[in-house]
């Protein structure tokens, strides 16, 4: 490869790409590219900032917080703290905002102020309560605070666990009334191996723990695939290294079975890779490129953060480590090399799913827990699914099976159906009452069909020389309206409607917003996406 300040070319590669994925990963449907600047927009387009441009919005918000604030109707003690910007095409301006209550920060009380160009404004709230707290001063120390954080992390049978960082003091609001509380960060190791950052919130005057999530996503799995893929490296004085230039400067490392720091950095002595330890670094190169290039040209997206920065990835972690995951804090994803280190877990597949749950932290951070953990959960299987049909690679044809690759049950079934989630005999098909209490994982099940409905119809179909039977909660019968279409409203409402505590029921809303920016309140993509939700459940 020419060097990164030069054009860069690409050179075909045979690379074993293991599929991989514990209650995590994504198998993708079956378009190609080509349709990835069809069905423009007009005036709910969100326009492509540049890193540069992106900031300087944001800092123009931050100037003008304080009058924001003022204008929306906060209590003098609120303020605002200018998160990210989206803009569309017809002046409509999104500005996303963390928000403080006397000087502390509000955790669930982030907010979008949409405001049009004519200056109409409208307001998405993590939450509708009033922020307010008796006093700010609390009855327990930090150190009581760090004490309960560790008690709840033995609950969760962490290993290692200590919380290096003082406990920080906050208002808690995402649950309803606001409490003024203890944000605890505890580290140490997941049952599998997996490192473990636990975010735990204890109320400051009990001790009472009020909820907890794990901030290092996960997958695992066991199986292989292979295929021809492009990379992009760069020339360096001695030959090339897995940098690619193009897209923010990604980089892949070879942590050579350890489990901390970044290793070394993949070099070769020629243009060509793959072998041995190589062909994991290929992989985990490829499949970040893959990522990178499905959100830029078809989201318009410049990076996970949107900043046009690259993360990085690093391959052979651990011994015999079963999994892969992401780490927004070292913003980077990590691969283990299987069952006796024989089978690395860099797949595609792994790749977009992980790496989209670094957009969603990028953008609505959806709580990791209850209806918010499903959506959020579902938000990285949708873009994974996404990710990979836009790859189209032959080797590896696109479907809606979630890990039909991993046969991680033993039987040659998929890990995941989109199309009726309960076949995998834990998912749920529809919204209940309960599905707040289920594992995020399953109860990301009614969001992925609602996609799979919304693209594909509802009824009997063979889609790709794959069966498929979506059945409808009320028995409807939904005709969808493409992958393509579905993809940008799904992304369009996380952006821009979604919040940190968006439950079912606010999400559809918010994709109903985003329908209506892109497509018209009367379109047809608007009453489909209606009576999508409806088909499982959601009202």
């Amino acid at each position: 490869m020419r060097s990164n300040t030069a054009t860069p070319r690409t050179t075909s590669l045979r690379a074993a790409a293991l599929v991989a994925s514990a209650a995590m990963v994504v198998i993708g449907a079956t378009t190609g590219s080509a349709n990835a600047s069809a069905d423009k927009a007009e005036g709910g387009q969100q326009l492509a900032l540049s890193a540069g441009q992106r900031a300087a919005a944001i800092k123009d918000a931050q100037g003008e917080a304080a009058s924001t604030a003022a204008k929306i109707g906060l209590d003098g003690k609120e303020k605002l703290v200018a998160r990210d910007v989206v803009k569309d095409a017809d002046g409509t301006v999104h500005t996303r905002y963390e928000r403080t209550y006397d000087g502390l920060p509000v955790l669930g009380g982030d907010l979008v102020v949409h405001e049009k160009k004519n200056g109409a404004r409208d307001v998405t709230k993590a939450t509708d309560a009033p922020i307010a707290v008796p006093t700010a001063t609390s009855a327990l120390g930090p150190g009581t605070a760090k004490k309960s954080a560790l008690s709840a992390a033995a609950e969760e049978k962490t290993a290692k666990a200590e919380a290096g960082q003082a406990p920080r003091k906050v208002i808690w609001a995402a649950q309803g009334k606001a409490v003024l509380a203890y944000e605890t960060f505890v580290t140490g190791v997941q049952k599998d191996g997996t490192p473990s950052k636990l975010r735990i919130i204890t109320d400051a005057n009990t001790g009472k723990k009020l909820y907890s999530e794990e901030r290092v996503h996960t997958g695992t799995g066991t199986s292989t695939y292979s295929g021809t893929v492009p990379l992009t490296t760069t020339k360096t004085s001695s030959g090339y290294s897995l940098t690619d230039g193009a897209r923010g400067g990604h980089k892949t490392y070879d942590l050579n079975q350890g489990t901390s720091g970044t290793g070394t950095l993949f070099t070769n002595s020629s243009d060509v890779w793959g072998g041995g330890r190589q062909t994991a670094g290929v992989d985990a190169a490829y499949g970040a490129a893959v990522t990178w290039d499905f959100y830029k040209n078809v989201l318009g997206r410049n990076g996970i953060r949107n900043d046009g920065k690259g993360a990085y990835s690093r391959v052979h972690y651990g011994d015999g480590y079963v999994n892969a995951f992401w780490d927004d804090d070292c913003f980077c994803m990590t691969y283990g090399d299987g069952e006796n280190n024989a089978h690395p877990l860099t797949s595609l597949d792994v790749a977009a799913h992980e790496m989209s749950h670094g957009v969603t932290a990028a953008t609505a951070n959806l709580n990791y827990s209850g209806e918010s953990g499903g959506l959020n959960e579902a938000t990285s299987d949708i873009f994974g699914t996404a990710a990979e049909f836009y790859a189209n690679n032959s080797a590896d044809p696109g479907d809606y099976l979630i890990g039909e690759k991993i046969d991680i049950n033993g039987d040659g079934s998929p890990l995941r159906y989109m199309d009726k989630p309960s076949k995998d005999g834990s998912s749920r098909d529809y919204w209940s009452s309960s599905l707040g209490n289920v594992d995020v994982h399953y109860s990301s099940g009614p969001a992925n069909h609602f996609f799979y409905l919304l693209s594909e119809g509802s009824g009997s179909k063979v889609l790709g020389g794959v069966s498929y039977n979506s059945p409808t909660y009320n028995n409807s019968k939904i005709t969808g309206i493409g992958r393509d279409k579905a993809t940008k409203i799904w992304y369009k409402a996380l952006t821009t409607y979604f919040t940190s505590t968006t439950n079912y029921k606010a999400a559809r809303t918010a994709t109903l917003k985003a329908t209506a920016d892109l497509y018209g309140s009367t379109s047809n993509e608007y009453k489909t996406v209606a009576a999508t939700w409806s088909a499982i459940n959601v009202k």
